[in-house]
């Protein structure tokens, strides 16, 4: 409850700053404050997006926010209606996640009918192999060094180690699932392209403000080096007295 309450809380930090005679359309970015206090808004503003409020919600949860800082007696009983925050978020949340899994699993579709060599695993990852590698094939509990580029499924880049010219290293099992299973099917030197639906990737939360709720991601990735976790040292024999 703490955690969603302190996501509204900082996604409506730019509607509270709104004057409550003026639309934001209205308010002048002239100063170095404004425009910082600006990119701060937007860069917050991206979770609230995921509630898909109308501009009369907007103006409820502003007078909520307006009410509290001024100091204003609340016009409501807290204690009913603070629960209800948490399943408001969720419901709408959901209701969100759902119609972006819905398109996820039409592009999913529409990708392996475009490209035959695609390939689909029980779990529901799909993958093609883009360049076939000569090495070895990790395993889960090995750590790797890769370049990828991950999109949305409209094309949308998210994240790109190919973008920022600088390879990342990690252990395959702590990352989404749809790495973990689909990096152990390339071999080093290899490329792969992964096709993961929401739910071996970040599921209905998402990562905002760039990926959201239910998303499926198309990620690219190619496999440089294998570097296994090292064996754990042997616990020293106890010596009997």
């Amino acid at each position: 409850m703490k955690k969603i309450l302190t996501l509204v809380m900082v996604s409506v930090f730019a509607v509270s700053c709104m004057d409550s005679g003026n639309g934001p359309s209205s308010v002048s970015l002239n100063s170095e404050d404004d425009k910082t206090l600006y990119a701060m808004g937007y860069m917050l503003g991206g979770n609230l997006k995921r509630l898909e409020l109308n501009d009369k919600e907007m103006s409820a949860l502003y007078k909520g926010i307006h009410n509290a800082a001024k100091g204003t007696k609340s016009e409501l009983d807290m204690g009913i209606y603070q629960p209800k925050i948490q399943t408001f978020f969720k419901a709408r949340m959901e209701v969100g996640s759902k119609k972006i899994k819905e398109g996820g699993q039409k592009s999913i579709k529409d990708y392996v009918a475009k490209h035959k060599d695609a390939k689909t695993t029980k779990s529901g990852l799909v993958y093609r192999m883009i360049k076939e590698g000569t090495g070895k094939m990790p395993v889960a509990t090995d750590k790797v060094e890769v370049h990828y580029h991950g999109t949305l499924t409209n094309g949308e880049v998210f994240d790109s180690s190919v973008d920022r010219g600088k390879k990342i290293s990690f252990p395959l099992n702590r990352v989404i699932k749809g790495w973990t299973e689909g990096l152990q099917l390339v071999k080093e030197g290899g490329k792969i392209e992964l096709v993961i639906p929401s739910d071996l990737a970040y599921g209905d939360q998402g990562a905002p403000p760039k990926i959201p709720g239910g998303a499926t991601l198309i990620f690219q990735v190619e496999l440089f080096k294998i570097n296994p976790e090292p064996a754990a040292p042997a616990a020293p024999a106890k010596v009997k007295k």
